[in-house]
C-alpha cells in the first residue's frame, strides 16, 4: 500500500491502548491513527478502513489474526452489533484503569495541569446496576416492528433486544421483558408513530415506563392492565412538552433519606450504589461550609442533603419539573431558583462553596468570568466527560487551582466516567 490509506482498504494493524471513546487505538504503516471499536489492546487485527482524515480515521473489525491476553469474552450476545457497551470485552479492573488515565491524559492534555492518575471508586455491580434504560421502538412496513437500541456504527439502525441487555436492575429487565410481550400486534397498545422512546425507571415506588413521541389518546389503560410490572405511565407527546403522568399514583425516588416526587423523566443518577458514594464525597469536600450555591441542582439530590446538615443551600435548576421535585417539603433552608445557570449564576454568589454539575457539555463559555468575578472559596465540579471539565478547569484558572480529583465508575462497561474535581481559590492557598 502506498501513500496514505483510503477508505475500504484492508491493513493489519496491532492495537496499542483504549480512545476515551472505547474504541482501539492502532498505527496504520503511513503514520495515521486508526479507532477500532470492539479491539482491546496486544490484539492483532485485520481492518476494513472506513471514514479516512488526514492524520487519523476509523475502521471495522475484518478478522482477528490474534487476540490478546487482556480481552474476556462479552457477557451479552449482542456484543458485537449492538452501540451501547463498548468495554465488555476488557476484564473490569482494567476499564477501571483506562478510565483513571483518560481523566488524567485531559487535565494535561486540556488544563496543562500535571497530575497523578486519579482514583476510581469501583460499581459494587459491574453488570445489572442501572435504574434507568431507555429504548427506541420503531415500526416498519407490514406491520412488523423492532425495538431495542442503536447499531454499532450505525445509529439510524435500531437491533432488536429482548432479554439480552446485561445492564438493567433484574426488576427493569423484567419489565421490558413483561412490555414486549403485552404490547400487542404492532405494538397497538402504544402510541401510533412511526417512531418511539421507551424509558423504563426503577423508582423507591417501583418500575415507571415513560413514553415518549406519537399522540395523546392511546390505550394507555389497557397497557396498564397488562403490563402488571408497571406502577405508572407517563406520555411525552412531544420533546417540548412536559410529559403527563397517565396511569398510576405518583412516584417517589430517595436518595440519601430524602424523598421526592419525580416526572418520569426527571434526570438522576443511573448507578445507585456509586451515586451514593459519590454524594456522599461531595458532601465531605463541602465540609462545615455555611453557604452553598448548587448549580444544575436537578431535584436538590445535593442541596438538600446539604440544607438539612445546617447550610444556607441556593439551588439553580431550569427544568420546572425538576424545581417542583426539590421544593417538596423541603428544608427551610434551601432556596430553588428556577432559570438556567447562565442567567441566575451570578445574583446567587458570593458564597462559600460552589457546585457545578453541568450537562455532558460542560459550562456555558460565559460561566467561567462570573464564578471569577466573584469568587467562591471552593469550586466542586461534578462532571460526566473528562474533556470539559478539563476545559472549563483551563478556563477557571489562574483564579482557582485543582486541589483534589476522584473519578467514580457510574457506568461500567461503557467509556463513561464521572469525576469530582475540587479547585480552590488562589487566594486561599
Amino acid at each position: 500500500m502506498s501513500g496514505e490509506a483510503t477508505d475500504q482498504e484492508l491493513v493489519e494493524v496491532s492495537v496499542r491502548a483504549l480512545s476515551s471513546s472505547g474504541a482501539g487505538v492502532a498505527d496504520l504503516p503511513e503514520g495515521q491513527v486508526v479507532f477500532v471499536p470492539r479491539t482491546a489492546p496486544g490484539d492483532r487485527v485485520r481492518i476494513r478502513l472506513g471514514k479516512m482524515k488526514k492524520r487519523w480515521g476509523k475502521a471495522t473489525i475484518d478478522e482477528m489474526l490474534e487476540q490478546s491476553a487482556n480481552r474476556v469474552k462479552p457477557a451479552c450476545a449482542l456484543f458485537d452489533e449492538c452501540g451501547g457497551c463498548s468495554l465488555q470485552h476488557i476484564p473490569y479492573e482494567t476499564q477501571l484503569e483506562w478510565k483513571a488515565q483518560w481523566v488524567r491524559d485531559a487535565l494535561e492534555r486540556i488544563a496543562h495541569i500535571q497530575v497523578e492518575t486519579p482514583d476510581v471508586t469501583p460499581s459494587p455491580a459491574p453488570l445489572g446496576y442501572r435504574n434507568r434504560v431507555t429504548y427506541t421502538l420503531r415500526r416498519l412496513r407490514g406491520g412488523r416492528i423492532i425495538a431495542g437500541f442503536h447499531a454499532l456504527g450505525r445509529p439510524a439502525h435500531v437491533i432488536e433486544v429482548k432479554h439480552e441487555c446485561m445492564l438493567p436492575e433484574p426488576e427493569l429487565k423484567g419489565a421490558w421483558i413483561q412490555l414486549r410481550a403485552v404490547w400487542g400486534m404492532g405494538a397497538r397498545l402504544l402510541p401510533g408513530a412511526g417512531r418511539l422512546r421507551l424509558t423504563l425507571r426503577k423508582s423507591a415506588g417501583g418500575v415507571v415506563l415513560l413514553v415518549e413521541g406519537g399522540e395523546a389518546g392511546w390505550r394507555a389503560k389497557a397497557l396498564a392492565e397488562a403490563a402488571t410490572q408497571l406502577v405508572a405511565i407517563w406520555h411525552r407527546p412531544s420533546g417540548n412538552e412536559p410529559a403527563v403522568r397517565i396511569t398510576g399514583d405518583q412516584v417517589f425516588e430517595a436518595w440519601e433519606d430524602e424523598s421526592v416526587p419525580v416526572a418520569a423523566g426527571a434526570f438522576l443518577q443511573v448507578n445507585r450504589a456509586v451515586a451514593k458514594e459519590m454524594q456522599q464525597y461531595v458532601g465531605v469536600q463541602v465540609g462545615e461550609a455555611d453557604s452553598v450555591v448548587d448549580a444544575y441542582c436537578g431535584v436538590g439530590a445535593y442541596a438538600r442533603v446539604l440544607a438539612r446538615r445546617g447550610a444556607s443551600v441556593t439551588g439553580i435548576e431550569l427544568d420546572p419539573e425538576a424545581c417542583e421535585a426539590a421544593r417538596f417539603e423541603a428544608p427551610a433552608t434551601l432556596q430553588i431558583v428556577e432559570g438556567s445557570v447562565e442567567e441566575c449564576l451570578a445574583e446567587t454568589l458570593p458564597t462559600e462553596v460552589l457546585i457545578l454539575n453541568p450537562p455532558r457539555t460542560g459550562l456555558d463559555e460565559s460561566i467561567p468570568a462570573v464564578i471569577q468575578a466573584s469568587p467562591p472559596k471552593r469550586v466542586i465540579y461534578v462532571s460526566c466527560d473528562p474533556a470539559t471539565l478539563a476545559r472549563d478547569i483551563d478556563r477557571l484558572s489562574p483564579a482557582f487551582k485543582l486541589v483534589r480529583i476522584q473519578a467514580f465508575d457510574l457506568f461500567p462497561q461503557t467509556a463513561h466516567i464521572e469525576t469530582v474535581a475540587v479547585l480552590e481559590a488562589a487566594s486561599e492557598e
